[in-house]
């Protein structure tokens, strides 16, 4: 059960594609018949019941949206796109090709699409869980076009564009006058057709080259919000017809039913849009939140302001617990990612693993899946805002091998058709339970359900203050504070430790509290103190408060046993003397 008042915004992100996909073996760069595909059905209520069991509040499905893709195997009432401007067979979430459609992949009867896309919905809401859905604003797939955007009286992506004009307030897209677009893989589609654009438009990634590289974002078009990059001017007054087409895309999906955005690349938008389009879909939907994907630390508050209700900790927390995973980083860091976000830290989203990143057990990066459990427990235990986890993750998936346009990266594949293993074992023929699971898997999945549980249930986790200790302890052999983390989370008589390790061995650690902890804790610094470890099988810790910070001339701290590559959590009980 999760604490009263609002719920803690605990996230599973699945992409709709591995949705039970009980394929056994697949073929590198295959299609969707010899491959598999998942589909929305199949997130049915055995599904749902395996996901909040182990913690979650909320589901993003990645991909719903109709994007370019090589494939028409599963239903041809869609046209392919033209191989050179499509990553993999499967094709990339992100290059979408009609904002206001649906991917007919993810469908068992694809005429049927939205009605079990609303199935869907309905289980997950009957849950009491949230649903979320991407918002990709800043490009499109180089293929563009929407019927149903006319059929509202929009005019189109591109439609009417002045294409002779590298920029115009007016235009939906960039274009480079008088050049022909080459694309890095040139290849002929099943006709014998080369791609032929023209002129060319600037691709999604701020390339302004007619000839992007392979490492552009060449299969996308970059779209144009009223920014002249050449000159240094914007032109937002009047409003840009880019800014109202993506405010009836975001009105059109908000009325489906989902409660909340992912906003892909939202810092390449200039914030002004943010500014002018949140409000209004808030004012008609205020149940909807939004989360924005944004790199740069310095311009956090301009989207804060803008009406985003969280930002993406990727440029701090996540970069400094993946480097301890890789037994390379150093936990005070972790003291600089709190300090510089002081004020809005609880609206940081905080993950280990997204589509974007290697996967934390891969070969590449942590290698045993039990190495990120401490680096977990942070995530979720440090402060008050939304946790992410991405499907696999919690088994252990190390993502290993090629899968076709993806090769042997580490990363579960967002271009190709495929398979991600230890969710196969997990959705078991439809069972979803830990039937196949190893018992490594079992007891991985237990202790991430174990940490995301007390990070939605406990009031000092949700509420309550914090209190970093890294500053009380300085390095020792009994605190290899580069090695180690600990800090406090308390809320009125409900306090909490938490103790990470990033060390190889068992060691002992001997834990200094300060007085201002005990303060800030509201426990008087002197008397019977204990700490109830909410493992199970282990021992209570029995001790004096001021010893903690003041052993007359002795070593002061608590002595406490930890495994290498581990976390533990107590509660403080405090006595009072007879």
């Amino acid at each position: 059960m999760h604490s009263e008042g609002k719920t803690r915004l605990i996230v599973y992100q699945i992409l709709v594609r591995h949705l039970g996909n009980d394929r056994v073996q697949t073929i590198p760069g295959g299609n969707r018949s010899t491959n598999g595909c998942g589909t929305v059905k199949k997130l049915d209520d055995k599904a749902l019941e395996a996901i909040q069991k182990n913690g979650f509040f909320a589901i993003w499905l990645t991909g719903l949206i109709r994007h370019a893709t090589q494939s028409d195997s599963h239903f041809s009432g869609f046209k392919k796109s033209h191989p050179s401007v499509v990553k993999g067979l499967a094709g990339s979430p992100y290059a979408v090709s009609d904002f206001f459609e649906t991917d007919p992949d993810l469908y068992e009867n694809p005429e049927n699409r939205w009605q079990e896309l609303s199935d869907c919905l309905d289980r997950i809401h009957k849950t009491g869980m949230k649903a979320i859905v991407d918002f990709i604003p800043n490009h499109t797939a180089r293929e563009y076009e929407s019927l149903h955007a006319r059929e509202i009286g929009l005019r189109d992506l591109g439609q009417n564009d002045n294409t002779d004009l590298e920029f115009s307030p007016e235009n939906h897209f960039y274009y480079l006058p008088n050049q022909p677009f080459t694309t890095p893989q040139n290849i002929p589609n099943e006709d014998g057709n080369f791609y032929q654009e023209f002129p060319a438009k600037a691709t999604g990634n701020n390339c302004f080259l007619a000839s992007p590289s392979i490492y552009d974002w060449y299969e996308t078009v970059k779209l144009n919000y009223g920014i002249d990059f050449r000159n240094g001017e914007k032109h937002f007054n009047p409003v840009p017809p880019v800014w109202n087409y993506m405010k009836e895309v975001l009105l059109f999906w908000a009325s489906k039913g989902f409660d909340g955005f992912r906003c892909d690349m939202a810092e390449m938008v200039p914030v002004e849009f943010w500014t002018w389009v949140l409000p209004q879909i808030k004012k008609t939907h205020p149940h909807l939140f939004f989360i924005a994907e944004v790199y740069e630390p310095h311009r956090y508050s301009e989207y804060l302001e803008a009406g985003f209700d969280y930002l993406y900790d990727k440029v701090g927390m996540y970069d400094v617990l993946r480097d301890l995973v890789e037994g390379k980083g150093n936990c005070d860091k972790l003291t600089s990612v709190w300090q510089a976000q002081e004020g809005f830290g609880d609206r940081m989203l905080r993950f280990l693993e997204n589509h974007d990143e290697q996967r934390i057990a891969s070969d590449l990066v942590g290698k045993n899946p039990f190495h990120a459990l401490p680096a977990m427990a942070i995530t979720a235990l440090f402060g008050k805002g939304p946790v992410m986890v991405f499907a696999g993750q919690e088994l252990g998936e190390k993502a290993k091998g090629a899968e076709g346009y993806s090769g042997d990266d580490g990363k579960t594949s967002i271009f190709d058709y495929g398979i991600v293993p230890s969710l196969q074992k997990w959705y078991n023929n439809g069972s979803w339970n830990d039937g196949k699971l190893t018992e490594d898997q079992k007891k991985l999945e237990a202790s991430y359900a174990g940490i995301l549980h007390l990070a939605a249930s406990s009031k000092a986790i949700t509420e309550g203050g914090f209190f970093d200790l890294q500053y009380a302890n300085p390095e020792s052999e009994f605190y290899p504070k580069s090695k180690c983390y600990a800090f406090l989370r308390h809320y009125g008589e409900e306090r909490i430790l938490v103790l990470a390790s990033f060390l190889d061995t068992r060691h002992l650690l001997r834990l200094i509290l300060p007085k201002e902890a005990w303060m800030a804790m509201n426990c008087n610094p002197t008397g019977l103190a204990r700490l109830v470890p909410m493992e199970q099988n282990s021992s209570e810790i029995e001790f004096y408060t001021e010893s903690t910070y003041d052993a007359n001339g002795g070593t002061p701290g608590i002595a406490i046993r930890m495994e290498g590559w581990s976390f533990r959590v107590f509660q403080i009980v405090q006595k009072t003397l007879h």
